[in-house]
């Protein structure tokens, strides 16, 4: 680490310019080769899966994605009216002519007569695509939505809903100026000082730009969702203007002691640059262990955002020395200039003046209180967590002025909320088909409860040797709501079972509402791997780094009381409506099924980043004087202050991607800065000292045997590598330190 802070300072010009050539270089060829960002998914061995691959083979041009047209109006004219249906039937005509579409079933036929409401005054037209929705482009999509529109006019409502009609009326993701605002303001009212302020957010702007290019580039080769670029820059610039605070925090500190600017910046990166390099791996081995779910929607998530964080990581380490050495000593406030002028070097850290040393002094009293007080707080705050359903938003969560939400409310007023999301009886048989299975599974189904209407069975041309058949199932109650999922889990375990056995009918339950259902499921099963995966690998890295077993098994509880705190908070918000018009929710519905693996991800690896730093610090005063109540006294004085502001800055660059339309970042801005704020503020600086404070020396137990086995890495930089915690030199008489 000396030797790569001592290059960069040496040859900042080269490292700067590398930096550019590496952001223009990979902005411009991302550009030209372009970007091939997708939703798809695939969810191998589940029955919607399986439904879905029996229509692609039986008939490839009606097994792709389907979008419903809805059309309202508002004069008390019947839909059949011939002015009505002429203005649709033209807008039909348009809209066959487009690029993929294969079906356009409307509602003046005998077939689709269920598609007219009761009252004579909504209809919707069904639009079957030979392509699942996220192969449709955008200008594809927005070409469909137009055609679709033409038909609007006076008395004449019209919306379109499906999964192309959102591409098309894609949502503004929001927060990432106001993020950047809100991270130079905070910056600037700790450091006091321009330079100080605007180095951290060049350095993570710089990174980002460079990954957000490599990203796009991968795109083309590895399936990444279409919000992974935002995913990156809310995680990304979080996380880089963290690294680059604790980094140019003890270059300041260590200006003020009176070291030159090259000692200075070298030991700033030799020491806290230490943490952030190992803080930055865990982030990453968090976001890979994705990899263990065997999900492959969820690869291209994880690999993304382990890029934006290690090229921030990479940033702090290189970018941000070479730009400290430009500056020199104004990286100081004008107080910290004129005061280091007046008054001399003198040690910053662990004195008795300020709020932090005051609080440091307080827990070494009466460690108990603080803990039991915040362990009640964090119990609060996670409790809704035990209510968490996941599952998959529906359309009726778009902001109203979208013309995906206009045609949800329309479809749910004149037909009820299942018409949103069909369900699929796909069913398959050797030879040609039973037709009277069929009929009797049809009536089975529509005596269901919560089944509001069933399509008479379509039956396909054989192919293969064996025949398709399809039947639409209208559920009563929306695709998010719990009610549509214990209808597809009665359907596959009862329903079907029943009608088909001993039939030779093999009958799938699909469709977009089961196909996230099954992603639910698929999901939630594979969890527990997943998280105990993660706890086990950062519990093996932090035994290695800190040589103890007590540390690392504080910290993986730690972790997990804030992500379950983070959860509590979406759970109350989302999902029962707490506050919902705060954060413009405009129904309650689940939690997005991705959601907790990639925040417990997100959250475990940024919480463990405060824990190394804590923790790093706390040794560092151990190995000093021996004594573990003065070291965790000391150690919490000296980085109360900078893990708060790098805590806030993160939540107020969470914070600000809520105000973006869709309800996915809506949750993850939330949940993020939910977790930060009780991870850094009530349990790092309450629950894990007081905790040390309880459990004194055995903190730095570690079996000699294991010792002996394990590699030796250390965080500090002079600490050798024969020595570890348990075995710190005699204190030395040292001058009080004083705290600025």
């Amino acid at each position: 680490m000396k030797s790569l802070a001592t290059w960069c300072v040496r040859h900042r010009v080269a490292v700067v310019v590398l930096w550019l050539v590496a952001l223009v270089g990979m902005t411009a060829l991302s550009q030209s080769v372009g970007t091939a960002y997708s939703n798809s998914f695939s969810l191998p061995h589940t029955e919607s899966t399986q439904a879905l691959d029996l229509l692609q083979a039986a008939a490839p041009r009606q097994a792709g994605d389907q979008e419903r047209i809805v059309f309202h109006t508002t004069d008390g004219r019947p839909v059949t009216d011939p002015s009505v249906q002429a203005s649709i039937e033209a807008m039909m005509a348009k809209v066959e002519q487009l690029p993929h579409v294969t079906v356009v079933e409307g509602p003046y036929t005998p077939v689709g007569s269920h598609q007219i409401s009761a009252d004579k005054q909504t209809a919707f037209v069904n639009v079957t695509f030979d392509v699942q929705g996220q192969n449709v482009t955008t200008t594809q999509a927005k070409q469909f939505v137009n055609a679709a529109l033409t038909a609007q006019g006076k008395n004449l409502e019209v919306a379109v809903s499906g999964q192309v009609a959102e591409e098309a009326d894609r949502q503004s993701f929001g927060g990432t100026g106001l993020g950047i605002l809100l991270a130079a303001i905070v910056l600037l009212l700790v450091f006091g000082s321009l330079f100080a302020m605007a180095l951290p957010i060049l350095s993570a702007l710089a990174s980002l730009g460079t990954a957000i290019g490599l990203i796009g580039l991968l795109s083309n080769t590895l399936k990444m969702p279409q919000f992974s670029t935002t995913l990156v820059l809310l995680i990304g610039l979080g996380v880089g203007v963290d690294y680059a605070l604790f980094i140019v925090t003890r270059h300041r500190q260590g200006l003020i002691a009176g070291n030159s600017v090259e000692a200075s910046i070298v030991n700033a990166v030799n020491t806290s640059g230490r943490a952030v390099l190992f803080a930055g791996i865990i982030v990453c081995i968090a976001l890979l262990g994705m990899f263990a779910l065997g999900v492959s929607f969820l690869y291209g998530l994880a690999v993304a955002a382990a890029i934006g964080v290690a090229f921030t990581m990479i940033a702090a380490l290189t970018l941000l020395p070479a730009l400290l050495s430009f500056i020199g000593p104004k990286v100081l406030s004008r107080k910290q200039k004129k005061d280091l002028a007046t008054n001399g070097p003198r040690v910053v850290g662990t004195g008795s003046k300020g709020f932090w040393p005051k609080w440091a002094d307080f827990i070494q009293r009466r460690p108990i209180v603080p803990a039991v007080v915040a362990l009640i707080i964090v119990g609060i705050v996670a409790m809704p967590f035990f209510s968490l359903r996941l599952g998959n938003s529906d359309q009726g969560n778009d902001p109203s002025s979208t013309t995906t939400r206009q045609a949800y409310d329309l479809l749910s007023a004149g037909f009820g909320p299942g018409f949103n999301g069909p369900l699929q009886l796909v069913a398959a048989q050797k030879g040609s088909i039973d037709t009277a299975t069929l009929d009797k599974l049809a009536a089975e189904v529509r005596t269901q409860s919560n089944v509001a209407a069933v399509v008479p069975p379509v039956v396909l041309p054989p192919r293969d040797g064996q025949q398709v058949a399809l039947i639409n199932v209208y559920p009563d109650s929306s695709p998010q709501s719990s009610a549509t999922t214990d209808l597809i889990n009665h359907l596959r375990a009862t329903t079907i079972a029943t009608v088909t056995a001993g039939t030779g009918v093999t009958v799938y339950v699909g469709g977009t509402t089961a196909i996230f259902a099954d992603f639910a499921k698929v999901l939630s099963s594979k969890l527990p791997l997943f998280i105990g995966l993660v706890v086990i690998l950062s519990f093996i890295l932090l035994a290695i780094v800190f040589r103890s077993l007590v540390i690392p098994l504080t910290a993986a509880i730690m972790n997990l009381l804030s992500i379950a705190a983070a959860f509590g908070i979406l759970v109350a918000v989302f999902q029962w409506g707490w506050a919902g018009s705060v954060f413009q929710v405009n129904q309650t519905g689940p939690i997005e099924a991705f959601l907790p693996v990639m925040m417990f991800a997100i959250l475990f690896g940024l919480s463990m980043d405060y824990e190394v730093f804590l923790i790093t610090r706390i040794q560092e005063e151990y190995l000093k004087t021996g004594d573990n109540s003065t070291a965790v006294r000391n150690g919490l004085a000296a980085t109360g202050k900078t893990i708060t502001a790098a805590a806030l800055i993160m939540i107020l660059v969470f914070g600000a991607f809520i105000l973006g339309g869709i309800r996915v970042i809506k949750e993850f801005g939330l949940g993020l800065a939910g977790g930060i704020a009780v991870d850094a503020v009530v349990i790092r600086m309450a629950v894990v000292p007081s905790v040390m404070l309880l459990l004194g020396k055995s903190n730095w137990w570690f079996p000699k045997w294991l010792d002996r086995i394990l590699p030796h890495v250390t965080v500090d930089p002079d600490l050798p590598e024969d020595q570890g915690p348990q075995a710190p030199p005699p204190a030395a008489p040292a001058p009080e330190p004083v705290s600025v």
